[in-house]
């Protein structure tokens, strides 16, 4: 419990005795300071004062406002203590040795605490014997409990002498006393002594900072009630500072819609400037005033640039002596300083008063001093703000940093930036950068219109006629021969690049911007790709993925990983292709890469796979993600396969008009001007098995007519079309002349085996048609293809009914062929075997068990059951409790 000793007469009249200069004392300075009913007690702080007591010295230090005298007082009045507490608010007038040891004395008596007449008392207001110091150190030092004696305001006391006669007393008085300091600045005592022997606890402004909860707090004990984000966001814009967190709170109190006022509040002509201006602004001196109020327009600053800001050198020694006072300023390592954002968006507001027109100029030095500084990023916003766009624009290009806008984490911000820029803004980088711009929003008209006029500034002689601005061009050129579909494009602008590789300069600035290659690769394996030029296009997508990992690179990487898998998918090869799937969204989700920059081609070949594992539900999923991830996406790669993919799925579904609707609209609206061999292939295959699972195989064989030398595929689907038409004879022929399908997965031998087979059984071989069926669920085995054997019709079950069987179908199979005639979709396998606590988890699930409830059922913490569950959707391809359990009992789990 706290100390209370009222102390005797004798002892309160020597409290009230006059100070060495004979002025009374004033007893106010010794009242430990109210709380208000709105105080938020925070027990973390003051269960940090209380362990603190353990040494000597505890430092208290915080900016203005920030709440360190009313979070000691409210400590004084409501904790425990080891021992007795005097409080003292100290004075300027104090810088007196013998004034403030005369209020120390006063202090202690004050509040109880016995000091014998033969420590004595200052006798003159400017100096104290030694001896006193040494008695009193003494007196104490014979404490049974340890004094507590706080000094508030103890910035005022810049008297060195008083410092060390005070360093004294804590040092000689041992155990017996301990010492709080509540300052703004850092006090004279050599605290790096104590540091050094981890005798101080130091309490600063980040700790006393309010968190998120703590102001929904201050906000309630003020009859506010806020949302969780106008909270976070309060907090997070006065960065807890407790005054203006107050003084937001008591002005929103007076506003109809208190959350809406706290995000529009302008807090340039507000209390909380007044506060801000007056304690801590008007404070300084006025080149520490001038200094922070050009520095405003900076999120941080450097004695370097805050001399070419302010125009004078004297910026080092002033920055250490605006954040040694705790003036809003924080040195945050390597000689920066930032300011409080509320400080310094008031200072901006006071700035405009004081010196109209001058933050324009202002923005301009920032811009080029941070440039040549090399921190580009932070130059060019101060360049559009000082809208010297084509100063912004010749350095993005020159610096090589114009792949920026495709990639990395900063392509939107980088991206809004540029739109700012004037439109009568006309050199070559600025035509570039709205290229990349236009291009980076699949605007390809706009795109070629920018980089043609670019192109043409290019070939004259100029100061931009750089390496920088001719690779950036080539770039460009290849981000547009994707949209366009035009491999010879890319493949030209390809060329013109490699022509620059070790040109001066640009090798260094390659390394800086590793993005760069990458994006090329990228773009010209896409392009290659779209072309049907497979190994080539996996020779670049393949170096594109080996690109130096980090946020710059992430875009092309999981780019690459996706068409990787895509071309694996079309060449039969669905493990590989799951397998790459993967690996792409793991890079997105590594690299923290929003929906919008994702490319979806992993999701529909995750979605494609799942289709022929004849796994509908799971198809589905990942066919909506890879839709939200394409949103606005008009790469002609990721919406012809979309539209092929979500075609193929409505077909497995039995929505055959649904899916021919689909393939006819793809016709209808090319999505790039040259066409891509292998998306018409894809797209004759489709229609041919929306028509031959109609009953049509006639059409089949029409849709298929002028795809029959494209590959095996389209040769073994215009058999089996001619097969169901009962032409056996054309379909022999050609079968006859089906080219190789070496090279090929399974997921092409596969039909390919299982159509001889039916040819075999049309002309009534029937050993010839059981070894192909043989083969083919010996090929179809590990990668789980049920797909073909659903689709190849009813003399696949017959010969598996009514003749002995081709060898023991496998139970992944089994289980689907026998909703062959009733076209319902089979449900894929369970993909993994699950554990046995995977099944114990499982069958507590299916008892309808909470998640906490399973823990509990099995002494499990919740975040493992959380990851069994995990494991079970993904082993099961489900992502909802009720499938897990459905799909556990198709496969005969439950």
């Amino acid at each position: 419990m706290p100390h209370t000793s009222c102390g005797s007469s004798r002892e309160g009249a020597a409290a009230g005795a006059p100070t060495p200069n004979g002025d009374p004392v004033l007893f106010a300075r010794f009242t430990v300071p109210l709380a208000p009913k709105t105080f938020v007690r925070r027990p973390r702080v003051t269960e940090c004062l209380t362990e603190a007591l353990a040494g000597p010295l505890v430092l208290v230090n915080g900016p203005a406002g920030a709440g360190k005298t009313l979070l000691v007082a409210d400590w004084v009045a409501t904790s425990p203590r080891p021992g007795p507490t005097a409080w003292l608010t100290v004075e300027a007038g104090d810088n007196a040795p013998g004034t403030f040891w005369s209020y120390l004395l006063g202090a202690l008596r004050h509040h109880g605490l016995t000091v014998p007449d033969d420590v004595g008392t200052p006798a003159r207001p400017d100096e104290v014997d030694p001896s006193f110091l040494s008695r009193l150190a003494a007196h104490l030092s014979r404490q049974p409990e340890p004094v507590i004696l706080v000094l508030d305001e103890f910035e005022r006391v810049s008297s060195p002498e008083i410092a060390d006669e005070l360093q004294f007393v804590l040092h000689h008085s041992g155990t017996g006393l301990r010492l709080v300091l509540i300052s703004r600045t850092e006090p004279l005592l050599p605290l790096h002594r104590y540091r050094a022997a981890g005798e101080v606890t130091e309490i600063r402004a980040a700790d006393l900072a309010f968190l998120p909860e703590e102001t929904a707090e201050l906000a309630v004990r003020h009859g506010l009630s806020l949302p969780d984000d106008g909270t976070r966001a309060l907090t997070k814009r006065t960065r807890g500072w407790a005054a203006g967190l107050r003084l937001f709170v008591l002005a929103a109190q007076q506003a109809e819609d208190p959350d809406t006022f706290l995000k529009e509040f302008e807090t340039g002509q507000s209390t909380i400037a007044d506060f801000l201006l007056a304690e801590v602004l008007d404070a300084q001196p006025a080149e520490s005033q001038d200094l922070l109020l050009r520095n405003s327009i900076c999120e941080r600053t450097h004695p370097g640039l805050a001399n070419a800001l302010t125009g004078r050198d004297d910026a080092a020694p002033i920055l250490t002596e605006l954040q040694d006072a705790n003036a809003f300023v924080e040195h945050i390592g390597h000689s920066w300083y930032r300011l409080h954002p509320l400080f310094a968006e008031i200072l901006r507001a006071h700035l405009n008063t004081r010196h109209p027109g001058l933050e324009r100029q202002l923005h301009g030095t920032a811009a080029r001093w941070l440039s040549d500084a090399g921190q580009l990023s932070e130059a060019l916003p101060h360049a559009a703000d000082a809208e010297d766009w084509e100063f912004a624009a010749d350095r993005f290009v020159d610096d090589l940093a114009i792949g920026q806008l495709f990639t990395g984490l900063g392509a939107d911000r980088l991206g809004a930036l540029f739109a700012r820029m004037a439109p009568e803004t006309s050199c070559p980088a600025s035509d570039l950068i709205r290229s990349a711009c236009a291009l980076a929003r699949y605007d390809i008209d706009r795109g070629l219109e920018g980089l043609e006029r670019a192109e043409a500034f290019l070939t004259e002689a100029g100061a931009l006629n750089s390496s920088a601005a001719q690779l950036s061009s080539a770039l460009l050129r290849i981000r547009a021969a994707c949209l366009l579909g035009s491999a010879e494009m890319a493949e030209t602008a390809a060329r013109r690049a490699g022509r620059l590789n070790g040109r001066e300069g640009l090798t260094e600035r390659l390394e800086a911007h590793p993005e760069i290659p990458a994006l090329m690769l990228a773009g010209l394996g896409s392009a290659r790709l779209w072309a049907g030029r497979f190994e080539a296009a996996r020779s670049a997508l393949s170096e594109a993925a080996k690109a130096p990992g980090g946020p710059s690179t992430a875009v092309p990487r999981h780019e690459s990983l996706g068409r990787l898998a895509l071309i694996d998918f079309l060449r039969g090869w669905p493990g590989r292709a799951e397998a790459l799937s993967r690996e792409a969204i793991s890079e997105a989700e590594r690299s923290g890469l929003p929906a919008a920059a994702r490319s979806s081609v992993g999701e529909l070949v995750l979605a494609a796979v799942a289709i022929d594992h004849s796994d509908l539900i799971a198809a589905r999923t990942h066919l909506h993600q890879a839709a939200v991830s394409a949103a606005g996406n008009r790469d002609p790669i990721v919406t012809s396969w979309l539209a092929i993919v979500r075609s193929r799925l409505l077909l497995a579904r039995g929505e055959h008009e649904q899916a021919l609707r689909v393939l006819d609209d793809m016709e209808e609206a090319p999505v790039a001007e040259t066409p891509s061999p292998w998306v018409d292939t894809q797209v004759a295959l489709s229609a041919a098995a929306v028509h031959m699972a109609r009953g049509h195989p006639q059409a089949a064989v029409a849709a298929l007519a002028e795809q029959r030398d494209a590959g095996p595929e389209c040769a073994t689907a215009s058999a089996c079309a001619l097969l169901a038409a009962g032409d056996t004879e054309a379909a022999l022929t050609l079968l006859g002349t089906l080219s190789s399908v070496n090279g090929r997965g399974p997921a092409v031998r596969v039909p390919a085996l299982l159509v001889r087979a039916q040819a075999a059984d049309a002309l009534g071989d029937d050993a010839s048609a059981r070894r192909l069926v043989a083969r083919a669920l010996t090929a179809a085995g590990p990668e789980r293809l049920r797909r073909p054997f659903l689709e190849a019709g009813p003399w696949l079950r017959k010969l598996l009914d009514h003749r002995p069987a081709p060898g023991q179908v496998a139970e992944w199979l089994s289980t689907g062929l026998s909703t062959v005639d009733s076209g319902e979709p089979a449900r894929a396998p369970v993909l993994e075997p699950l554990s046995e606590r995977e099944r114990e988890v499982l069958g507590r699930l299916a008892q309808m068990m909470s998640t906490e409830e399973i823990a509990a059922d099995l002494f499990l913490s919740v975040n493992t059951i959380k990851t069994h569950l995990r494991n079970i959707y993904r082993k099961l391809a489900v992502t909802r409790r009720g499938e897990a359990v459905r799909r556990a009992r198709e496969a005969g789990l439950l």
